[in-house]
């Protein structure tokens, strides 16, 4: 029976468990300038220590109206590499790999003027009204993508993960609740979203797997569902998505139409649905910080890797904690400066 620290391959990645960090922006590059701080550092490196078997860096901005804020991070040009390379060299000096969420916010560019969209349909009343894209710019964001994925193996990341979910640009294409164009990308809505995986498999090594967030249903009304979820996602698949990160929401005010019971586990049945219908591997998310929430995630195949993330904010060692919880740890496994005071209990 696989469980939750067994070790996992996908192509070239090989991960020595099933735990992942999720990304989760952190709101912190006080200089706006996209470059991730000691803050940072100390955030993922953290998490390595900690005995987390993959981690995946907050959603970087593409472009610098693409972050969610100024204070994100981003890798639009390349002397943002250096920083981003000092962080990755280090995860992987502590046994864990990591990818970067590449991503662009749209209309949900808060500090942008004005923000961008497929069409002129603003988040809701206190958002500004985005322009809406025009041909020449869509051409221009996808090759933005592409270069930030080249920029991201050239500062050492594993492989990236593109945010297709939570209301951001690429699911802003897909969704009939923001794009109403009438040209090709409104005809054809996953269209974008494709073009934009089809240019970062050209920058990414041909063993490197490809990660893409979805989020798998809508929860406002005439939002899309499950079905018209796979429908896209298999669009991206054949495009050169390997692993699908698996979410749900995001493109409504939280509560909006009252939500779904966010409780635990919540979106392990979506990840299980895109998982069996196209025969692909995918990561559960979701309200997954029990240890055995987690691990029957593992243990009844639902999923090849399990993110947690509120557990790993509160406790950069989950893992370690969640390996000793679960049936014992081998003190070797451990950092050796820590076994005396967490872990040597007898």
């Amino acid at each position: 029976m696989t469980d939750l620290f067994a070790p996992y391959e996908l192509k070239a990645l090989t991960l020595k468990n099933r735990v992942v960090m999720p990304p989760m922006c952190q709101y912190a590059v006080e200089k706006q300038d996209g470059i991730p701080t000691d803050w940072h550092y100390v955030h993922y490196v953290s998490r390595a220590v900690g005995g987390t078997g993959f981690i995946i860096v907050e959603m970087s901005g593409v472009h610098p109206d693409g972050r969610i804020t100024n204070r994100d991070t981003g890798i639009w040009e390349d002397g943002q590499i250096p920083v981003f390379k000092r962080l990755t060299d280090a995860v992987h000096a502590h046994g864990a790999k990591v990818a970067i969420q590449l991503g662009h916010a749209g209309r949900k560019a808060v500090d942008a003027a004005p923000p961008v969209a497929p069409s002129a349909i603003p988040f809701d009343d206190t958002y500004a009204v985005p322009k809406a894209l025009s041909r020449e710019e869509i051409a221009e964001l996808i090759i933005a993508f592409r270069e930030a994925a080249r920029r991201a193996i050239e500062a050492g990341f594993d492989t990236v993960e593109l945010h297709g979910a939570h209301g951001y640009l690429i699911h802003q294409f897909h969704s009939p609740l923001s794009n109403v164009r009438d040209d090709e990308y409104g005809q054809d809505p996953i269209l974008f979203g494709e073009q934009v995986v089809k240019a970062v498999r050209e920058v990414l090594p041909a063993e490197m797997p490809l990660i893409m967030r979805v989020s798998a249903k809508e929860y406002v009304e005439d939002g899309y569902d499950e079905a018209y979820a796979l429908e896209f996602c298999r669009r991206y698949k054949e495009a050169g998505v390997d692993l699908f990160h698996v979410s749900s929401g995001g493109e409504g005010p939280i509560g909006s139409n009252g939500g779904p019971n966010a409780g635990p586990a919540y979106q392990v049945g979506l990840a299980e649905y895109i998982r069996s219908g196209l025969q692909v591997p995918v990561i559960a998310v979701g309200r997954l910080e029990s240890y055995e929430e987690a691990q029957a995630v593992i243990t009844e195949a639902k999923a090849e890797l399990v993110a947690v993330g509120r557990g790993l904010l509160s406790d950069p060692y989950w893992a370690l904690h969640a390996a000793e919880a679960l049936g014992g740890i081998d003190s070797s496994d451990l950092p050796a400066p820590y076994v005396r005071g967490i872990w040597n209990k007898k």
